[in-house]
């Protein structure tokens, strides 16, 4: 494996459209130190159309040119141990995008020991002296034809809208047990595409995903915008892992209501940062139930147990994160033995949200200024603890700030309560 140190790039600030008007706050890359990613030799590029079964085996680097599209009932294998990565193109043209439409499928099966990884085409090129940054790779987007709150079944997922075949980019319908296929032991690495504001290509995007679908141990490292963002649909996912992305960790939109048990979302207080209006932008969950706050028959309520999120452990940057749990639009949530720690605001529901519409058991909340916003938010119930210490509150975990040396997530709490150390062997926190 090749080692990388993270350094900033202290004199070039980077500014670019992102979520509700925001822009990158710092700019960072990551560098070589050593040997590259152990990878193949012979790369293959891909583009196009993927019509029928199809295998991506793990004896050569694949290459997406552009945005490849797998349809018409057509399946799309990915062996364990395969690498992908993006063929750089002119700015502003979509590439190293794969997109599972309503009609293919996928089946993307790593293991723990040979994860298929998603990567910057800088981290495959045997050169030491290149650097990957976010946006090097376009995107995981998965499309299918569960129920959203739109009211629609032509909805164009976000940040392909500029493609000239945009009909094949739609999403939602009434199918709820749609499936799209298998993601398991996948890591996606230096994602995102920024078409405009509030129109971007996140790491991994499941818009309309029904829950016959299998989603686990996924890991979504250094985007360039969201990690994970769920437009409606019901499918359920596990042991998920966001990693250090310039917006947010976890984004819930249009009538998201399935489950997501076992998750982590983790800063990295040296990668890029959104802001809107100037302003941070960077949360651990952000959730609407759509883009006006409107009252629908499906409200986006996703069941989410298990889960840690980490910031960082002083108030000396945490002014570059806004919320580590939001919740606006008329959105709800339901949380079970989560554990959040190192935002200003532990969770913040904005009206017409209200904290009567969530619900919470065994909740513990850390935040440097507010455990819980409105003002007067009082969390309680069995279970619950909240704290507002500096440095912040690590839950029982032994060490569990990336920018605190080495991480060491011992300890049952929050996405470890009932399975220790599931995140070793596949993940990769550092050395990049």
């Amino acid at each position: 494996m090749k080692k990388f140190f993270l350094f900033a790039m202290v004199a070039l600030v980077v500014s670019s459209c992102q979520n509700d008007d925001s822009s990158a706050d710092s700019s960072f890359s990551m560098k070589a130190s050593g040997a590259d990613y152990v990878h193949p030799a012979t790369v293959q590029t891909v583009s196009g159309a993927i019509t029928s079964n199809t295998t991506w085996t793990n004896d050569r680097v694949w290459e997406i040119d552009g945005v490849i599209t797998v349809k018409d009932g057509a399946k799309l294998t990915i062996q364990a141990g395969t690498f992908i990565k993006a063929k750089p193109l002119a700015t502003g043209i979509a590439t190293g995008v794969l997109v599972i439409t309503k009609t293919g499928q996928i089946d993307a099966q790593g293991t723990a020991e040979s994860p298929i990884i998603f990567t910057s085409y800088n981290l495959l090129d045997d050169n030491a002296n290149t650097v990957a940054s976010p946006g090097d790779f376009g995107g995981v987007v998965i499309l299918g034809d569960a129920e959203v709150n739109t009211g629609s079944t032509t909805n164009i997922v976000e940040g392909l809208d500029d493609q000239p075949n945009f009909a094949e980019f739609y999403y939602g319908g009434s199918n709820n047990a749609h499936n799209a296929g298998i993601l398991s032991y996948v890591r996606i690495e230096f994602a995102g595409r920024i078409l405009d504001t509030d129109v971007e290509i996140n790491g991994l995007t499941l818009a309309g995903v029904g829950n016959g679908t299998t989603v686990n141990h996924i890991q979504v490292s250094y985007g360039k915008d969201d990690s994970f963002e769920f437009f409606g649909g019901k499918v359920n996912a596990t042991h998920l892992v966001s990693f250090a992305p310039d917006d947010d960790n976890f984004d819930f939109d249009f009538g998201y209501t399935g489950s997501i048990t076992k998750a982590i979302a983790l800063a990295d207080s040296n990668s890029t940062h959104s802001l809107s209006g100037g302003n941070p932008d960077s949360n651990g969950i952000e959730l609407d139930n759509n883009a006006t706050g409107a009252i629908t028959s499906i409200i986006t309520r996703p069941v989410i147990s298990q889960l840690s999120i980490i910031g960082v452990s002083s108030t000396t940057v945490a002014d570059l994160y806004e919320n580590a749990i939001h919740v606006r639009r008329a959105g709800n949530i339901s949380l079970t033995d989560v554990t959040v720690t190192g935002y200003n605001t532990g969770i913040r529901w904005e009206a017409p949200s209200v904290p009567s519409g969530s619900s919470y058991l065994r909740v513990s909340i850390h935040g440097f200024d507010n455990v819980a916003l409105p003002a007067g938010t009082t969390l309680s119930g069995p279970g619950t603890t909240t704290s507002t210490v500096n440095p912040a509150t690590k839950w029982s975990l032994s060490q569990p700030f990336f920018n605190d040396g080495s991480l060491n997530f011992t300890g049952a709490t929050g996405a470890f309560r009932t399975e220790a150390n599931w995140t070793n062997s596949w993940t990769k926190f550092s050395n990049f």
